[in-house]
């Protein structure tokens, strides 16, 4: 199994705060021995099983990555001249610069792009505190990439069931991010062109 036996444990020992703590962790820094996406397609794997509920699953996941992001960014957002000052060589300088030029020009959209390329997502929020993003600006952004991506996951794996693992093992997990990113593009495509046609529409009306 992908998914060590005690992190198993763990989720289905401890339920929604096991998955809260791992996602929570995961969005300040913290690295897990396993992407977190894995652990939340295992949890709406659970949900599949009848082990949890789904819509408890995606309401945690999301709180997790909403919260623990929003931490990252208002340390930032305060502290941020402070921590550059010292410059830490754990911290890629070069990567957050990119990202904040790409916020610089195209705003919270940006910043919810940033937040569904896997390691990207953290330096879209350090940049976005940074550049002192307002906060309500932020916040929607990261409410819908959120929904989008770890509410995304959770669904995907109760929907895939027990063939989430045989997916993942035989596409990688690389591809499968690569898979899901261009899903998701053309789904925002889709609906950013359905949504002018719809003002358009209206405004003739």
């Amino acid at each position: 199994m992908i998914i060590p036996p005690e992190f198993v444990n763990y989720i289905t020992k401890y339920g929604y705060v096991a998955i809260f703590s791992i996602v929570f962790l995961q969005e300040i820094g913290i690295p897990n021995p396993i992407a977190t996406e894995i652990f939340i397609l295992f949890s709406g794997y659970l949900a599949y099983a009848g082990t949890l509920n789904i819509y408890l699953v995606f309401i945690t996941v999301v709180l997790g990555d909403i919260i623990g992001t929003s931490v990252l960014y208002t340390i930032f957002y305060i502290f941020g001249s402070r921590i550059f000052e010292k410059i830490p060589r754990w911290l890629p300088i070069e990567k957050i610069n990119n990202t904040k030029v790409r916020i610089l020009k195209k705003g919270k959209r940006a910043v919810y792009i940033g937040r569904l390329i896997p390691y990207v997502r953290a330096y879209a929020s350090i940049a976005a505190g940074l550049l002192k993003i307002p906060p309500k600006e932020f916040l929607m952004a990261v409410l819908l990439s959120a929904i989008t991506w770890s509410g995304g996951f959770a669904i995907l794996g109760m929907l895939l069931g027990p063939a989430w693992e045989d997916l993942l093992m035989k596409v990688g997990l690389w591809n499968f991010f690569i898979i899901l990113i261009v899903i998701v593009a053309l789904v925002f495509f889709l609906w950013s062109k359905v949504s002018k046609l719809f003002k358009s529409k209206v405004q003739e009306i």
